[in-house]
C-alpha cells in the first residue's frame, strides 16, 4: 500500500495546486457573466480556445516527454537544459512569426479590432510555455509544495486584478464613489474583457520569475542526441494534443460560427459548471503521470495501476453524482441569464469522466513508448467531434455539441482499453469498476431526469452510493489493515 499512499499524498498536494486556483477562477465566472454580455463572454471563450491550441503547439509534448526521460536520465542537467533551450527557441520563433505577420494574424484570429488583445495573448503564451519545463522539473523531482505555492501566487494575482477591474471599480462608479482621475481615465481606455487578459499576463510573469531560481541551479548544456530521442517520443503527443483541443473546444467555436456568438457564450458558461469534474481529473493527472513512470519498474506496478483505476472511477462517480444532485444550487455560480443552457451539464460531466478514464488507461502506450496510439485515438475522437457537430448543430442546436463530446470521449476510452489489453495487459477489476461507474450514472440520471429536486433526496442519493462503496470496498480495506 506504500505506493498508493504516496500517490494519494502527492495527488492531494497537487490537487490543491490544480483545484483551489480553478475553483477561485470558477467563482469568477459569476463576475464575468455579470460584467459581460453573452456575446462579449464568447470573446473570452475564443481566447481560451486559441490559447489551448497554441499551448499544445508550443510545448510540443515536452511535459510528458520530460517525465518519460527523467526517470532514466543520468544527467539531469542535460535533460532540463536541453528541454528548456529547445522550448525557448520554439517560443522565440513563434514570437518572431507573430510579430512579422501581426496584422493578417490579428484579423484571422478575430483580434482585428483589438490589437492589444493579441499582444497580451502572445505574451501570456510565451511566458506559460517557458514556465512549463521548470514546473515539470518540480513535479518530477517530487516537490509538490513548491509547485503548489507558485501556482497559488499566480491565481492570487489573477483574481485580485479581475476583481478590481470587473467588480470593484464598476461598483464604486455606480455608487458615486469619487475615484482618482488617473485611475478612471486609464480604466476606461481598456475594454472590460481585456482586463482578463491583463490579469493572466501579470500572473504568468510573476510565476516565471519565481521559477527562475530552479533554472539557474543547473549546468547548462545542449544535447542534440537527447533532443532527437525526445522529439521522436513527443511528436505523436503533439498531434494527440491538437486533436484533444479539437475535442474540447471546437464545439464552442462551431456554435459561434453555425449558430451565433450569444449562444456560444451561453453554452460556454454552462459548460463551466462541469469544472469540478475537470478539477478532479487534473489533480489526478498531476500526481499520476510522474508517479506512473516512477514505479513502472516495480514488480507490482500493474496491480497498482489497476487499483488506482478502480478508486479513480469511484471518486469520479461521486463527483458526477454530487454535481448533478446539487445542480440547482451550483447553477447560481453563473448569471441567471445563462441558465437556459444547463441541460448540457449532466452530459458534459459524464463525457469528462470518460476522458479521465481514458487518461488513466493511456499509461500503457506512454510506458511502452507507443505514443502514436494516443495520436490515433485522439484523431479518431476529433473526427467524431467535427462530423457530429457539423451535421447535428443545425438540427438540434447546442445539445449536439454536448452529445458529440460524450460520444468522442466514450469511444476513445473504449478503444484505448481494447487495444491496451493486447499491447500492455493490466489486471483491471473490470466487473467492480464498471459496476460502480454504471451505478453512479444510474443514480445521477434518475436524480436529474426522473425525480423532483430536494435537499433531502440529493443527500440521500449520495449517502446510498457511499454506503454501497463502503460495503464492497472500504469495509474490506479496513479488515486488511487490522
Amino acid at each position: 500500500m506504500s505506493n498508493l499512499k504516496r500517490f494519494f499524498k502527492d495527488s492531494i498536494i497537487y490537487g490543491i495546486a490544480a483545484v483551489l486556483p480553478r475553483v477561485i477562477n470558477f467563482l469568477l465566472v459569476r463576475v464575468h457573466t455579470d460584467a459581460l454580455a453573452a456575446e462579449t463572454y464568447a470573446e473570452n471563450t475564443d481566447f481560451y480556445i486559441w490559447a489551448a491550441f497554441f499551448a499544445v503547439l508550443l510545448t510540443f509534448g515536452m511535459e510528458t516527454t520530460f517525465f518519460r526521460f527523467y526517470k532514466d536520465a543520468k544527467e539531469k542537467d542535460a535533460l532540463v537544459s536541453t528541454s528548456f533551450i529547445s522550448v525557448g527557441l520554439w517560443v522565440a520563433a513563434f514570437l518572431i512569426i507573430f510579430t512579422l505577420f501581426f496584422n493578417p494574424i490579428s484579423h484571422f484570429f478575430g483580434f482585428g479590432n483589438n490589437s492589444l488583445r493579441l499582444q497580451l495573448f502572445m505574451a501570456i503564451l510565451a511566458l506559460d510555455t517557458l514556465a512549463m519545463i521548470p514546473f515539470a522539473f518540480l513535479r518530477a523531482s517530487n516537490r509538490p509544495i513548491r509547485y503548489t505555492f507558485i501556482k497559488l501566487v499566480n491565481v492570487g494575482i489573477i483574481v485580485l486584478i479581475q476583481l478590481v477591474a470587473l467588480r470593484w471599480i464598476p461598483t464604486w462608479e455606480q455608487n458615486g464613489t469619487v475615484l482618482p482621475s488617473w485611475l478612471t481615465d486609464n480604466y476606461a481606455s481598456i475594454s472590460k474583457v481585456n482586463y482578463i487578459f491583463v490579469a493572466n499576463l501579470v500572473g504568468s510573469a510573476l510565476s516565471f520569475l519565481l521559477l527562475l531560481p530552479y533554472l539557474v541551479q543547473f549546468k547548462w548544456k545542449f544535447d542534440q542526441k537527447l533532443l532527437k530521442k525526445m522529439l521522436s517520443y513527443s511528436y505523436p503527443i503533439v498531434i494527440a494534443g491538437m486533436a484533444y483541443v479539437v475535442n474540447e473546444n471546437l464545439d464552442k467555436f462551431l456554435i459561434g460560427k453555425l449558430i451565433d456568438k450569444e449562444t456560444e457564450g451561453l453554452y460556454a458558461a454552462a459548460y463551466k459548471l462541469a469544472i469540478f469534474m475537470n478539477l478532479y481529473i487534473m489533480a489526478f493527472r498531476l500526481g499520476a503521470e510522474p508517479f506512473f513512470f516512477n514505479i513502472s519498474g516495480q514488480k507490482d506496478a500493474k496491480k497498482t495501476y489497476a487499483q488506482i483505476m478502480k478508486y479513480f472511477v469511484i471518486v469520479g462517480s461521486f463527483v458526477l453524482l454530487g454535481i448533478v444532485a446539487f445542480l440547482d444550487i451550483i447553477k447560481h455560480f453563473i448569471n441567471p441569464d445563462y441558465w437556459v443552457a444547463l441541460e448540457i451539464v449532466p452530459i458534459v460531466l459524464l463525457a469528462n469522466l470518460f476522458l479521465g478514464i481514458y487518461h488513466n488507461l493511456s499509461i500503457w502506450y506512454k510506458l511502452t513508448d507507443k505514443t502514436r496510439f494516443g495520436m490515433y485515438f485522439s484523431i479518431f475522437g476529433a473526427i467524431i467531434t467535427i462530423v457530429f457537430n457539423v451535421v447535428m448543430l443545425p438540427k438540434i442546436g447546442y445539445m449536439a455539441s454536448a452529445w458529440a463530446t460524450l460520444l468522442a470521449y466514450g469511444l476513445m476510452m473504449l478503444l484505448s482499453y481494447w487495444v491496451g489489453k493486447k499491447q500492455y495487459p493490466i489486471p483491471y477489476e473490470l466487473k467492480k469498476t464498471l459496476g460502480y461507474l454504471l451505478l453512479g450514472i444510474s443514480i445521477a440520471y434518475g436524480s436529474y431526469y426522473l425525480l423532483e429536486k430536494s435537499w433531502v433526496l440529493s443527500i440521500a442519493e449520495i449517502i446510498l452510493f457511499g454506503l454501497i462503496i463502503y460495503y464492497f470496498e472500504i469495509r474490506s480495506l479496513l479488515k486488511k489493515n487490522k
